[in-house]
């Protein structure tokens, strides 16, 4: 074989080779390690918005990627232990949702990136990188918000729905660093809707009774939930008081509205899962996550329950219909 001959053989081997970029490597199966505070029933359909992301990238679950899930099961407590469990794999990556996981890797590990979901408004605040442009260390990846006025939106909608209400409940759980913010922004809302307010706590399922017999006794006439890995775990017990109560509810996760729920408002978890994908791909393929800007949400939606108000004796108003991006029948 002459050199000409030996070039051109060459070549062609080359362009069968597939090409893969910056560090990832030909054969290589990643792991990623995947925490969260709910469950996996919980968490069913951001987790397949996260797998549909990582697909249109060319990862395959099975084929060059293997997810490892694990699940607090809304205790927060087991957070610590269980992204330990995932150091201990030596996961190529970590994908935590929302904030307290994120937390609970990054004391787990300052070396395996992290790809946080959904962390709250201020994940600076919170100590979870150094700034959004420029995150420093290993965690990067999607905030909750762009800012703590959702909180006030979601107030607003509810009394849009419910035009007559003029004293409203809000369950927050005070275990989640940052959410302090979040009560002050409804506050100022509130008080120009002209709307009291009641401000229950719940740590954990075991406060709802509670929180639930302060409400009657006040005689409120809504509820806001404020948004809450545990609120979403249990979020079919919780519509179930709601309705039990006659509260007209709102909420940030759609889940809670497929469960009974009245309505919600925000961001489109789906959406911020998929995103996340981008992260994992770009992290796998070399990328350093103190180099990699924190992103926001650019989607929103609102979901209504039309069988919720019908069982509650109330009617949306053609102008939040028409700006609702779901109705459930």
């Amino acid at each position: 074989m002459d050199r000409r001959t030996f070039l051109f053989v060459s070549a062609l081997g080359a362009l069968s080779v597939p090409h893969v970029a910056g560090a990832q490597q030909v054969g290589k199966v990643y792991r990623v390690g995947y925490l969260a505070t709910g469950s996996s029933s919980s968490s069913r359909y951001v987790i397949e918005a996260f797998r549909e992301g990582l697909r249109e990238r060319g990862w395959v679950e099975g084929q060059n990627i293997v997810i490892d899930y694990r699940f607090a099961e809304g205790r927060y407590d087991r957070l610590p232990d269980l992204a330990a469990e995932l150091v201990r794999l030596k996961v190529d990556v970590i994908v935590a949702a929302p904030s307290p996981p994120a937390a609970a890797a990054k004391n787990a590990t300052g070396t395996i990136p992290i790809v946080m979901i959904g962390a709250g408004a201020d994940p600076v605040g919170q100590g979870l990188v150094a700034s959004l442009a420029r995150p420093g260390g290993n965690v990067t990846g999607l905030s909750y918000s762009v800012g703590q006025e959702i909180f006030g939106k979601q107030l607003a909608l509810l009394t849009e729905a419910v035009p007559k209400i003029r004293r409203v409940a809000v369950l927050w759980n005070p275990a989640i660093s940052g959410q302090a913010p979040a009560i002050e922004d409804v506050k100022v809302a509130a008080r120009a809707l002209g709307v009291q307010l009641q401000v229950l706590e719940a740590r954990g399922p075991d406060d709802f009774d509670r929180a639930f017999a302060a409400m009657a006794k006040e005689r409120v006439g809504a509820l806001l939930v404020l948004v809450d890995s545990m609120f979403s775990f249990h979020g079919t017990r919780l519509a179930g008081l709601a309705a039990k109560n006659r509260l007209p509810a709102a909420y940030t996760n759609r889940l809670l509205v497929e469960v009974g729920g009245l309505m919600s408002y925000g961001p489109s978890f789906s959406d911020l899962w998929r995103r996340a994908a981008g992260y994992v791909d770009r992290i796998l393929k070399g990328a350093k996550p103190a180099d990699l800007p924190v992103e926001q949400p650019t989607r929103y939606e609102l979901v209504l329950n039309l069988k919720t108000a019908k069982a509650l004796g109330l009617t949306f108003p053609s102008s939040l219909l028409g700006r609702a991006d779901e109705v459930i029948q």
